[in-house]
């Protein structure tokens, strides 16, 4: 791919990953993109890198359009190694320049790459840098998602450089948001939200607020497509995300050994379809976790449910909780369910669980053995009362 122009002197440099199928744990079905971008003006500037073992293929694109070594600013808007892995290879070409950070993205790239003697400018929200015809206004965005992001805007262009925020794992020859189906763009976008950004909605909603006061043509994120014509598109999506704005919807989420728990499971759907609630069966040995975590972002009852294996929760639901608890979704009601054989711990641990995540708790279900037809009729009917009681 050549590079591609956003606005005259404004490039994408990027590098796309179409073989990515997972980042620390989160299912990337469409590959990635590892966005870099070049501003050619009196002082060359390249915003943010790729991972190391795409560098020369970021490399080519900037040889085609500039000598690398004349580059004066390297924007790190983000330490984490997908944006800065190739920081070191950056600056041993182009050694006089200059990177521009954050204070706390200053401590994490010494702490990442000791040893490296770099020119460093720290920079603070409201902060500007000339680089000749052009601008930069910096903000700095702490925990969307970790300590030193920062969006760097282009003030004469309007073009947000968001790194994290906004961002999709998408691989595609496309680099703008009207050129794939909107659809999925967003969809993309959602799965990135509920896996990264979720623990962290309350500084998400003040980073919009701060950003709410400049025009934006473009948003230029660290992965996947910039947005360019459907900017209000993301930005009211994010803003029901970091509001917390929920569905009428409810998960049924479990696995199950000898279908017992399965056969709760439906009884539990029967009740919330009767109350007009709309439902979602996840089997957790079919469904990867990232994925049933985009269904939680915006579902207001999460149903929970296992066997108990070894005095315990069966790996994949015990699995699903760990991460759940790390992605902190609030203001959910929560049901415990499962079957068991003599112990029937896993109930218990399922509602501790749910517990931690602050959720407010339906009354669990718990069935020794193989549910007959009339214990499925009375969690139908128990279940029911639970909904009718919440409105």
């Amino acid at each position: 791919m050549k590079p591609i122009p956003l606005k005259e002197g404004i490039y994408w440099v990027g590098e796309v990953d179409w073989d990515l199928r997972n980042f620390h744990g989160y299912s990337t079905n469409r590959g990635s993109t590892y966005n870099s971008y070049l501003v050619i003006d009196e002082k060359i500037t390249l915003i943010d890198g790729v991972r190391p073992y795409l560098f020369d293929k970021m490399m080519q694109r900037l040889s085609s359009l500039i000598d690398p070594a004349s580059i004066q600013y390297v924007i790190a808007n983000h330490v984490e190694m997908d944006h800065s892995g190739s920081l070191p290879l950056i600056m041993d070409i182009a050694k006089n320049a200059t990177i521009v950070t954050s204070l706390n993205g200053q401590k994490g790239l010494l702490a990442h790459y000791k040893g490296n003697d770099w020119n460093m400018k720290v920079v603070q929200t409201d902060e500007e840098v000339n680089i000749g015809k052009r601008t930069f206004r910096f903000f700095l965005t702490p925990m969307v998602h970790w300590p030193d992001n920062m969006a760097s805007y282009l003030v004469e262009d309007k073009i947000l450089f968001s790194n994290d925020a906004f961002g999709q794992h998408i691989a595609s020859h496309e680099r703008f948001d009207d050129e794939l189906y909107l659809g999925a763009v967003i969809e993309e976008a959602k799965k990135y939200y509920a896996n990264i950004v979720l623990p962290y909605s309350m500084l998400v909603k003040k980073t919009i607020e701060k950003l709410s006061h400049i025009p934006i043509d473009m948003i230029a994120p660290g992965h996947g497509i910039v947005w360019r014509s459907h900017i209000k598109n993301i930005i009211d999506e994010y803003n029901k995300w970091a509001a917390n704005q929920t569905k009428n919807k409810c998960l049924i989420i479990y696995d199950t050994m000898w279908k017992s728990t399965e056969k709760i499971a439906h009884a539990l759907q029967n009740a919330f379809n009767h109350g007009g609630i709309s439902t979602k069966m996840i089997n957790l040995r079919y469904n990867h976790l990232s994925d049933v975590v985009t269904d939680v972002l915006d579902a207001r009852f999460i149903c929970v449910g296992s066997p108990t294996l070894n005095s315990n929760l069966l790996p994949t639901v015990s699995a699903f909780l760990t991460y759940l608890k790390g992605l902190s979704p609030k203001d959910r009601i929560g049901l415990a369910f499962g079957s068991y054989g003599w112990g029937g711990q896993s109930v218990s641990h399922v509602e501790d669980a749910l517990k931690e995540c602050g959720f407010d708790l339906l009354e669990s279900i718990k069935i020794q053995y193989i549910p007959d037809e009339t214990q499925l009729q009375e969690i139908y009917e128990k279940t029911k009362q639970e909904i009718a009681k919440r409105g």
